[in-house]
This record gives structure tokens, C-alpha cells and sequence, in this order.
């Protein structure tokens, strides 16, 4: 098959692309502001891309195009497919075809957690000798990819809640059809297409009537809008958190800059041998919860387990350590919601509490340039001693009303006793950085894009 991507550039359109070239399929994509790490990883895979688009791309002959959900009415390509009804898909359904109906399905979903989540999930199998199939929503470090092919029947994908396309607004997850569903929380989000929290509830509720009752659902207890959708569940249910009383519950022994130290307990009762994580903070021991869940299921060791967990290296741009600026350290986060914004910045401020932390904010994703979200930043922003915050990406998608308001998030995170600069354009980024970074001090970039181009020239300064 010839299979053209129209947005390929996407992380998980460009992680299918690799995977189908990989089964010997012919792949090629469009794209525009394409930037690293998935123009890096199309390039590694010597598939071709096209800046920008226009209809004289649909000249070269393919089977199917492939429209990512970042395409709109009015691109001139999609506007030329339509008007020539030539054949075209949504991502998932082609996942759904390609993957999912020849494999045993691992789905990770919820607001938070689902890269990390899906990349430790994989790493798991893979440690375990089963060599999985996985497609996630970043770059695994320990397999430096977010795609692998494997021999094995497992397949780990990342399930998302976002819609699959302009012409088909149902969530992507319900094309996936999971044999094993982890949940590992549910909140509000995505406020460019839910009204409002119960909307989110109830695409998660048709995704449990899907899983069949010979499956398992694993699901975080300690997220109450999720506790709310686990009746009925028509399937086996696992629960995890912090209480004892859940099916998989955690204990912290010891909090070390290297690693944390704990216990995993089923129905209350440790079991296993000592554990250690190389990743602060109890949202990450809630990613491992899960991942132990479907473990313990398939049948893999503890041994194993404990051996994967201490040899996890994460995913690229999550939380991940570049190196010094100016005698600082520098981590990469990707940033999408104010919850996993507050967590990380709080776990890193208790990894350190005696060190200065710097956080460079970009309102970018659709969640975090919105007013609704104005309190909830606030708060999620706090344990940084430093914010420095870019323009809101892309401003104008957005009524004034709607929009975050940068000058009233300074003012109240001033009042918190913070210091607080914004930034007038992108191009003033590496000079605020480096007149606020010092010896000593912990920067973090809270992005999931480029910076306005500065992300990369950043990166280049980073010993």
C-alpha cells in the first residue's frame, strides 16, 4: 500500500508512518513548522516530508491518505481530496486495521500519565522477553523510539480522548478495542471540543461497555471523577492509589535524588522485593501501579518487574535532563494541563528543596491557553521560586474572554511571593533565561512545542 500522511509531522502520525514503512508499506507526508524530535525521527527513517501544503502534493499517486486531526475544512489538500472523493482515513481507523485486530491490546488512557505510562508498559514486556508491538506519544528513551514492531502478541498503544479527525469527532480510543484498559485518572480537559467534565466521563463510560469481560480494567482510585463511571464495569477491575484498601496500593521508604525506594502492596500485603524508581514524585509510583497490574496478569515475574523499574530511562520531553545553562540545570517537560504542571513542579521542588527552581511557561496547548484554567495555573505554577512566561501561542484562535490572562497570572503569583516576567516575544527567551539562570539553580521548560524556534537553539547551548 501507498499511504500519504497529510500532517504527518504529528507525534502519533509520524510514529504510524515509521510502523508502516516497517511492515514494507510505501510512506510519505506533508507537514508544516515541522521541528524536532519527530522531524529528527522521520529523517532517521528516510521518509519523505513536504513543507507545507498544496493540492499539487495529491498529484503523486498513493491508495489512501491518511488526515491527521490537526487538518481543517479549508486546507487547500483537504478541500482537493474531498472535491475529488478520493480515499482517505483517520489515524486510528487506520491503527485499528494495520495493528489492532492481529493483536492483544494494552490501552493506555486518561488526563495524565499515558507516555509515561505506555513507555514503562512496553518496557516491561520487552524486559520480559515478549517483544512487544507499541506505539506511544513520545520518544521511549530505553528503546530511543515511540513505535517498535515486535514478534510478540502484545500490542501497547496510547489512548487518547482527543477526537480522530474533522470527520469523525469520536475519541480515538474507541478504535482500539483494548484487551487490558488502564485508566490512571480523569479531569477536565481538552476544553477546545468537551463543554465540560461529564462529557469527558461519559466517552470513558462507552469505552468500558467495549472491553470485553474476559479483559481487565486498571483504574486509579485516587481520581474521583473516575471512581464516579466504575459502575458497571462488565469486565475485571483492578483498582490502584495510595490506600491499602485498593487491589495495588504503594508505600514510600525512602526518597533519594537518584531514586525512590518502595514497596508494592496487593490487597493490603507487600509483596515482592524492594523496588526503586528512578523518578520522583507519588504520580509516578501511580504510573507503575498500573503497569504492575497488567503485569501481574500476564504473568511476568517480579523479578522482572523490579529489573525493568530500575532500568527505565523515561521519555524524551518528559521531565527529561539535558544538561547545565549558565551553571544551571535544565529539565524538558511537555506540559499539557495545570494538574501534571503543579505535580512535576512540586516533585522537583521536593527532590530540591534548597535550590533555586526556574520555570519558563509557554501557553500553547489548548488546555493551558484558556481563562477556565486561570486559578488552576496559578496554583500549578507556585512551587517554582521563578516563572518566566512566553506569549500565548497562537493568541488570536481565542475571544479575549476566553483567553488566559498572562498579566493577571504575574499578579497573583507575585502576591504568592514568586518572581514573574513576560516575556513580550519568543526571540526574548534565551536572554531572560540567561539573565535569571545562576549556579546552582533548576530550570524547567514547560512546552510541547518550540518556543516560538527557540526550543532548539536552547538545546544547542546546553553543555
Amino acid at each position: 500500500m501507498r499511504y500519504y500522511f497529510l500532517g504527518i509531522a504529528g507525534t502519533a502520525m509520524a510514529s504510524v508512518a515509521v510502523l508502516l514503512k516497517k511492515k514494507g508499506h510505501e510512506v510519505w507526508g506533508s507537514d508544516a513548522g515541522i521541528y524536532p524530535p519527530m522531524s529528527d525521527f522521520l529523517q532517521e527513517h528516510e521518509i519523505p516530508v513536504w513543507e507545507g501544503f498544496t493540492e499539487e502534493h495529491l498529484e503523486t499517486p498513493f491508495d489512501v491518505v491518511v488526515i491527521g486531526n490537526a487538518m481543517s475544512r479549508g486546507n487547500p489538500e483537504v478541500e482537493t481530496i474531498l472535491n475529488r472523493r478520493l480515499p482517505f482515513k483517520s489515524l486510528p481507523e487506520l491503527i485499528r486495521e494495520e495493528f489492532i485486530r492481529s493483536h492483544h491490546n494494552i490501552v493506555i488512557t486518561g488526563t495524565h500519565g499515558k507516555t509515561t505510562t505506555t513507555s514503562l508498559m512496553a518496557w516491561v514486556l520487552e524486559v520480559a522477553g515478549l517483544s512487544p508491538s507499541f506505539m506511544i506519544g513520545g520518544i521511549a528513551k530505553n528503546f530511543d523510539s515511540s513505535i517498535q514492531l515486535g514478534s510478540g502478541k502484545y500490542f501497547v498503544v496510547e489512548g487518547d480522548e482527543y477526537d480522530c479527525a474533522f470527520f469523525d469527532k469520536r475519541p480515538k480510543f474507541v478504535h482500539y478495542f483494548p484487551d487490558h484498559l488502564i485508566i490512571n485518572n480523569i479531569e477536565f480537559d481538552h476544553a477546545d471540543i468537551y463543554r465540560d467534565l461529564e462529557a469527558i466521563q461519559d466517552v470513558f463510560k462507552k469505552l468500558l461497555r467495549i472491553i470485553p469481560q474476559r479483559g481487565m480494567v486498571v483504574a486509579n482510585a485516587d481520581s474521583p471523577a473516575l471512581l464516579e463511571i466504575l459502575d458497571p464495569v462488565y469486565s475485571r477491575l483492578n483498582t490502584f492509589g495510595q490506600s491499602p484498601q485498593n487491589h495495588w496500593s504503594y508505600r514510600i521508604k525512602e526518597e533519594l535524588p537518584q531514586y525512590t525506594v518502595f514497596e508494592i502492596r496487593e490487597d493490603g500485603t507487600s509483596v515482592g522485593p524492594e523496588f526503586r524508581f528512578p523518578f520522583p514524585g507519588e504520580f509516578q509510583l501511580q504510573n507503575v501501579l498500573a503497569v504492575v497490574a497488567v503485569a501481574k496478569d500476564l504473568g511476568i515475574s517480579w523479578d522482572v518487574i523490579r529489573d525493568a523499574l530500575e532500568r527505565f530511562q523515561g521519555v524524551k520531553r518528559r521531565m527529561e535532563y539535558w544538561g547545565k545553562f549558565h551553571g544551571a540545570e535544565v529539565y524538558d517537560d511537555f506540559a499539557h494541563h495545570p494538574t501534571a504542571i503543579g505535580a512535576t513542579l512540586a516533585a522537583v521542588k521536593k527532590k530540591f528543596p534548597d535550590r533555586r527552581l526556574i520555570a519558563l511557561f509557554e501557553p500553547r496547548t489548548n488546555t493551558t491557553v484558556r481563562r477556565f484554567f486561570q486559578q488552576e495555573l496559578t496554583d500549578a505554577l507556585k512551587p517554582a521560586d521563578v516563572v518566566l512566561m512566553t506569549p500565548i501561542h497562537r493568541a488570536d484562535r481565542l475571544p479575549e474572554n476566553d483567553r488566559l490572562s498572562l498579566p493577571q497570572l504575574a499578579s497573583d503569583l507575585e502576591a504568592a511571593g514568586k518572581s514573574v516576567s513576560i516575556l513580550d516575544s519568543y526571540a526574548d527567551v534565551l536572554g531572560k533565561l540567561t539573565d535569571a539562570a545562576g549556579e546552582g539553580d533548576i530550570v524547567i521548560l514547560l512546552t510541547n512545542g518550540s518556543l516560538g524556534g527557540q526550543y532548539q537553539k536552547l538545546r544547542d547551548l546546553v553543555q
